[in-house]
């Protein structure tokens, strides 16, 4: 018996136009779209689909992801589609997150929209850096920068690729270091802030307070937690492990390999772009990968699980 997997991507995928012809062609994701522009005061649909400026902008990208995985993920649902298990990098383990039942859709988007704001004011422009590390061992890339000031592994994405966090100067000197040491390339991201480092802990702690007054429900299937890579089964754990994940490394590849130990054999990414599914390739080849970002996908997707 196959076992399904949805995962959903983070920051950093955003494009423009990502879901439009979901929310053109089908009124359960325009439903989403809508309901997102009413809670939050700004249209959705000209957040994702015409051209501006604040797609790229952390308080504005994670909603606008969220609510568009959302609507991804509930026209697949409306095909018949459900997974045994969710989960997602970053700002995704929201999706993964609705998609379990543990926090509603509506209330999935209002919080993100805090937790972006948050998370561009907890560090002023300029002071955070991050930067990818590729193809250096994560053993050798915590023993080099576990001793350094400032500095902190962010996310364990795949096998060669690691990223690294902190203050602008102290990753800048740790890649010189890593480069030393043997990695292949280390690439100063484009992001607004250094996500997932101890510089965000206060983030966190202001996360906390808006998550207090969440409803959090007992999950109809298990997610696995970006902070511990393990399953979460019951309601009692998600409020400190979402506090946490703020600050805290992405445990992605750990993640991917606690569903793989539970037998799961598809992974459906939901959400624009295949970052996921190029991570998928590195973990772990010899399993099912499909992808949703087009309407179109819906169908192909349908069809492979059918195979």
């Amino acid at each position: 018996m196959s076992k399904i997997a949805f995962i959903f991507p983070g920051q950093g995928a955003q494009v423009c136009g990502m879901g439009k012809d979901f929310y053109e062609q089908s009124e359960t994701a325009k439903a989403v779209f809508d309901k997102a522009s009413e809670l939050l005061g700004f249209s959705m649909p000209e957040l994702c689909f015409e051209e501006n400026d604040r797609l790229d902008i952390t308080e504005y990208t994670q909603a606008a992801m969220v609510t568009t995985s959302i609507a991804m993920m509930k026209v697949l649902e409306e095909k018949g589609v459900k997974p045994d298990v969710a989960a997602g990098l970053s700002l995704g383990e929201y999706c993964a997150l609705a998609a379990a039942g543990v926090m509603s859709e509506e209330n999935a988007i209002t919080t993100v929209r805090q937790r972006g704001i948050l998370m561009q004011e907890a560090v002023p422009v300029g002071e955070g850096a991050m930067a990818a590390i590729l193809a250096l061992d994560a053993a050798k890339i915590e023993e080099i920068t576990g001793p350094m000031e400032g500095v902190w592994v962010a996310n364990y994405n795949c096998p060669g690729q690691i990223v690294i966090s902190g203050k602008k100067a102290a990753v800048e000197e740790a890649c010189g270091k890593l480069k030393e040491a043997g990695a292949k390339r280390a690439l100063m991201l484009n992001v607004s802030g250094p996500f997932h480092s101890g510089l965000l802990t206060g983030a966190g702690q202001k996360l906390g307070e808006v998550l207090s007054q969440v409803e959090i429900h007992e999950p109809v299937i298990p997610y696995v937690a970006n902070v511990t890579a393990q399953y979460v089964t019951e309601a009692s754990q998600v409020k400190e492990l979402l506090t946490k994940q703020v600050s805290s490394s992405v445990r992605w590849q750990q993640s991917v390999e606690a569903m793989l130990a539970d037998g799961v054999d598809t992974f459906i990414e939901i959400g624009p772009g295949k970052t996921l599914a190029g991570f998928m390739r590195k973990i772990d080849r010899s399993v099912k990968t499909l992808n949703v970002e087009k309407l179109e996908d819906i169908e192909k997707v349908t069809e492979a699980l059918k195979a």
